[in-house]
Parts: structure tokens; sequence; C-alpha cells
């Protein structure tokens, strides 16, 4: 593995960071105010080819590697967690559907998903299912012409605005895992609707709502892994997923130093800036220091798919770590600011609130350890 980025991975460092700075941070607030989702934003996203870059040409996408991928991950999270968090999502669904999907299922969704004209979603978890995949209760019947699916999802990203939805469904419950499958549903499809929309703590704009399924009939064509083969689709998604969590944890955690090292230059206190406090530099130093070590371990779980090895232990060591890290650091980059860090004036305190939930999404750290240990002592 090289520490150094390619002269390519650079540029699209420089262009990410660039459009970030200029479109994206200016509005992070704003859409963290109104909690509506930045479809304007995505649609960028998708003009400059960050939406499906990891595609074939063939297919609407630029086939940029895994490790370009985190560090576009890593720069958007830097300016906003919720727009990061939109081109992971495109980054999943397009995956899931270019490996699993047949000719036609890819060029009928995956153009213009990578456009941005289309929003596809995960619709995974339940109210009583989240992290136990295979005890999903969403049920997916076999008639004489297709499917019918009845069940309801819940914190599903994206939600109130999708256009498609891959539905994650079992065939039998008591197979399990074995029993579980993957539809595609349009919206509008008659017995598809959408719940209501959740008020979460943190990572507004991202629609985040409830899905049910009543009686929802769909072609045999919607299929998009078969049952027993959609348990293990998902899974593998969730790999890649980790590591683009990593990613933008670590974006994140960078954006919360800087934002605490800018405090402490221009903040005094008992004569002199809080920068000139032995007590600050050394938090800092520890900030950094995490940030560093997160980075690398994302960075090798990305350059190790690339080289088509297995990543399950990798990606969620990087996403544990990351998450976690990222915690401390805002905790302390909102210490170092003081009172004014509780207040919604300053960007920390939207940090602080945004950094939570990665430590549960793709997976709470308590399954990262079970991940982790598994494969350890297998």
């Amino acid at each position: 593995m090289h520490f150094d980025l390619t002269d390519d991975q650079r540029l699209t460092r420089e262009m990410v960071r660039a459009f970030a700075e200029k479109e994206v941070k200016p509005r992070a607030a704003e859409i963290d105010r109104t909690d509506e989702f930045p479809r304007d934003l995505y649609r960028r996203l998708g003009e400059l080819g960050l939406l499906g870059m990891t595609l074939p040409p063939e297919h609407g996408g630029a086939g940029a590697d895994t490790m370009t991928w985190a560090i576009v991950q890593e720069e958007l999270a830097r300016a906003s967690a919720a727009v990061a968090d939109s081109q992971l999502l495109a980054k999943l669904m397009t995956d899931m559907i270019w490996r699993n999907g047949s000719e036609a299922q890819r060029r009928t969704h995956l153009p213009t998903l990578a456009r941005g004209e289309k929003i596809c979603v995960i619709a995974q978890t339940e109210p009583g299912a989240g992290s136990d995949v295979a005890g999903i209760q969403t049920t997916a019947r076999p008639t004489g012409d297709g499917w019918v699916l009845n069940g309801t999802k819940r914190f599903i990203t994206a939600a109130m605005v999708c256009d498609l939805a891959v539905v994650v469904a079992t065939t039998d419950r008591a197979k399990g895992g074995d029993g579980i499958a993957l539809f595609l549903v349009e919206s509008g499809t008659p017995g598809f609707s959408r719940g209501s929309k959740e008020d979460i703590m943190g990572v507004h704009g991202l629609a985040t709502g409830e899905m049910v399924f009543e009686d929802c009939r769909i072609p045999a064509a919607s299929l998009l892994a078969s049952p027993g083969e959609g348990f293990k689709r998902a899974m593998v998604s969730l790999d890649t997923g980790r590591i683009g969590m990593g990613a933008e944890c670590v974006g994140l955690a960078q954006a919360a130093m800087e934002e605490a090292i800018a405090y402490a230059r221009q903040r005094s206190a008992f004569g002199q800036t809080l920068a000139g406090f032995q007590a600050i530099q050394f938090m800092i130093a520890d900030m950094s220091t995490q940030i560093e070590a997160a980075r690398l371990l994302v960075r090798r779980a990305a350059w190790l798919k690339d080289q088509g090895r297995s990543v399950a232990r990798e990606a969620a060591e990087a996403k544990l770590f990351a998450s976690e890290m990222a915690a401390r650091v805002t905790t302390d980059a909102l210490q170092i600011h003081g009172a004014y860090g509780y207040s919604k004036e300053f960007t920390i305190e939207r940090l602080y609130r945004d950094v939570r939930v990665y430590q549960i999404w793709e997976g709470a750290s308590q399954i990262q350890r079970t991940v982790i240990a598994r494969r350890l002592l297998r």
C-alpha cells in the first residue's frame, strides 16, 4: 500500500474540496435548520460524476476505485454530513443494482441514478429489526406472475423523496437469512406508501422516514436477488457502507478539529489566547493523532477492497474506530469552545449532533466488535 495519493486521486480531492467549500459548506447550516433534502446539491453531485463514480463507463460511471470514493466521502462530510451520506447512498444502491441486476434492470435504472435524476434507497431496517437482518419481518409471497410484499420499514434514509427502493424481504421466516430476497420497487406502485418522517437528532436533510408495503404487487422482473442470495448481497453491501461511514467520520472529525483550532486562536482568557494553554494544545494534538489513525484504517480497508480481497474485518475495524474517534474529537472540540460550543450559532454544535449516529448506522459499535471478534476467533 502506497501512502501517497495518485495524481487522479489528488485531482479528484481538489475538485471535490473546491465544490464542498463553495457550494456545500455555505448551505450546511440551512440544511440542518430546515431538515429538507437538498435535491439541487444532489443533482450537482450527479453533474460532477460523483453519484455513480465507481460504476463502469458503459453504465454511466467513471470506473473510479474505492480509495478515490473514500476520499470523496471524507471531503463531502467535512462540509456536510447530509450531503456526504446522500452520496454514500447512491454508491451503495448503484453498486447493488450493477452487481446483482439483470441487464434490463441496469439499463433502466443506473443511468438516471448516476445523473442524480432519481434516488434509490435500501429499505432494510424495520421497527423490530435493525442489525438483525435475518430477523426481517417484511414478507414476499410468490404469486403466479410476481410477488406480493407486506411490511413496514423505519429509519430509511431518503424514504420521503425516493423514486426507487431495494426492499429486503423474507420469503420464509422459518429459514432466517436463507429466506431473504431483494426486490426493486418503484415509487407509485400500488400498495407502496410512505409513513411518517423521522424527527431525528442530527444529520438533518436526509428525508429519513417510514415505508409501508400493503399487498404491494410487483412483477417477477422486480426480483433483484433470489431467496438466500439476498442476505449475502445485503451483507456485502454493509462492508462497503462501513468504509464510507468511516470516511465520513474522518471528515466530520477533521471539520471539528479545524473549528476548535480556529476558535482557540482567536479566543482569549487570562491574558492569552486559548491556543497558548498546554491543556488545549494537548487536546488538539490528540485530535490530530486520532484522525490520522482513523484515516489510515479507512484507506487501508478501501485499498484492500480494490485488491479484490475480503474486507469484513477491516471495514468493521475502520468504521468502529473512526466513529468512536469522531465522537471523542467533536466532544473535545465542543469543550474547547466552552459555552459557545453549546450554542446553535456555532458549527461545532451541529457537528456534535451529527456525529453521534455513526456509532449506530451500518451496524452499531457492538456489532462491529462482534464481526471483528468472529473473524479473529473462527
